[in-house]
């Protein structure tokens, strides 16, 4: 009996010893370190896991984005985006020449309504002159137009 009691004696000092090393202070300490540990193995495990299968579904997706490009970029009518643009550009030339020649049509025709107006209040010989300058006007207007389109031929119309 007696060494039981000496056990149990032993065992509280035992006890005693610890609990002074062995604070609310060391103890949280203890636990968070436990803790701290944990996560890292477990964020190991997870970043691991997760990075032995990127390299190889990386590649699988940009082989499969290389090809979806390769794909899409053959199945661009080049041919018929570039004869649109062409249509395009010759309409546009088209519709620039049309309006050139709507304003040297609409000037012509204010110049001979001026022309008419003035001739009701000129004599014969002025209008004589006048229609002749007209005339002289017109054809050099016609010669510097056909000059600026280079379709100037050496015979007058």
């Amino acid at each position: 009996m007696q060494q039981q009691k000496m056990e149990k004696v032993q065992q509280h000092q035992w006890w005693r010893a610890v609990r002074s090393r062995l604070s609310y202070k060391n103890a949280t300490i203890v636990v968070c370190l436990f803790n701290i540990i944990t996560v890292l193995l477990l964020l190991q495990g997870f970043f691991y896991s997760s990075s032995s299968k990127l390299p190889t579904s990386n590649k699988a997706l940009y082989r499969h984005t290389k090809e979806s490009e390769d794909i899409r970029r053959t199945m661009i009518p080049r041919d018929l985006i570039q004869r649109v643009r062409e249509i395009g550009q010759d309409i546009y030339i088209e519709t620039e020449q049309i309006q050139q020649k709507d304003v040297k049509q609409t000037a012509a025709v204010d110049l001979i309504s001026r022309l008419n107006n003035f001739r009701s209040y000129t004599d014969a010989g002025s209008n004589k002159a006048l229609e002749e300058w007209r005339k002289r006007k017109m054809e050099r207007a016609r010669q510097r137009s056909l000059v600026k389109n280079g379709t100037a031929s050496s015979q007058p119309y």
